[in-house]
């Protein structure tokens, strides 16, 4: 109703739920709606401080969408300046060359809009994890933390062409769920059947400082085997997968590396492929100067 107050009508519909359904649902709702407003309040207050330090004579607009809470904002209210598919084609130009080492490369094949579930995008993918699923698991993920973060009104993905076991009756396909990225504003805890990978940013101190060094970072106990090659950054487990020892010490001959107990020798360019083994990768994606890698729970498991 036109000049009515927004948080009067919000207030009686509070006490209606609360009258209707008990004090339990309305302390759900007033949770609820706390959330609601600190999200947009803080989405208001970036708004004010991007504005305020952008340089004279920027775009407005580019400077809020530069912002991940603030675009998702302008996206929620279709105010965002780029449509999804540009916003998808930027997601995938970020891992493109992540996926060179695992997967070749991904096109787009489609969206569809009017897909009971919400609008669908379907990839397919040029090349193969050479059967290794792991490697696998981690073109899922980073593919679906990079489009869930630029493009997160995508309720699902599917995507041709990985080296799965087919499923009986049909090619396989992979299907990413949707849920925005764990450490979004609001995002939903994780479906029930499975945790998703826990993403963390690395610091500048836990990264190898030039091309054709390694690092072990630490990440909650988990240790990180970190190898960067001209072009691109690796995230492995430091742990060799056939003798079970850790990788710290394993010299790295151009871009293969070698385990110091075993000899065993890994391509890390293509996803860790050794000659019967293979290391086990993780999720990666640089962005705008940060490092982030993904933990997902197959990192407990032994060797």
């Amino acid at each position: 109703m036109a000049g009515a107050d927004p948080g009067a009508r919000i207030g009686e519909l509070l006490d209606r739920l609360g009258r209707e359904a008990g004090p339990q649902a309305r302390e759900t709702a007033d949770e609820l709606v706390r959330s609601v407003v600190e999200f947009y309040g803080e989405g208001l207050a970036r708004t004010v401080r991007l504005l305020r330090a952008a340089p004279a004579g920027s775009d407005p607009l580019a400077v809020l969408t530069a912002d991940e809470l603030v675009g998702d904002l302008l996206i929620l209210h279709d105010l965002h300046p780029e449509d999804t598919m540009t916003r998808v084609g930027r997601a995938l130009d970020k891992v493109r060359p992540y996926l060179g080492s695992h997967a070749g490369d991904v096109d787009v094949a489609g969206l569809d809009t009017e897909a009971p579930e919400g609008p669908t995008l379907r990839l397919r993918l040029r090349g193969s994890c050479d059967g290794c699923p792991s490697s696998t698991q981690t073109v899922r993920w980073t593919i679906e933390e990079a489009v869930a973060r630029l493009a997160p009104e995508i309720a699902s993905i599917e995507v041709e062409g990985v080296a799965e076991a087919p499923a009986a009756g049909g090619q396989p396909l992979l299907q990413i769920l949707p849920h925005p990225p764990a450490d979004a504003p609001g995002a939903p805890p994780p479906p029930a059947g499975g945790e998703p990978p826990h993403w963390h940013t690395l610091a500048t101190p836990a990264l190898p400082a030039r091309d054709h060094a390694t690092r072990v970072a630490d990440v909650e106990g988990n240790a990180l085997l970190l190898v960067r090659l001209p072009g691109n950054l690796y995230a492995y487990r430091d742990r060799c997968p056939g003798c079970g020892a850790d990788l710290r010490t394993a010299p790295l001959d151009g871009e293969f590396l070698s385990c110091a107990e075993c000899a065993a020798r890994f391509d890390v360019r293509h996803a860790g492929r050794g000659e019967h083994t293979h290391l086990e990768p993780l999720p990666l994606l640089e962005e705008e100067g940060a490092v982030r890698v993904a933990l997902p729970e197959l990192l407990g498991a032994g060797p």
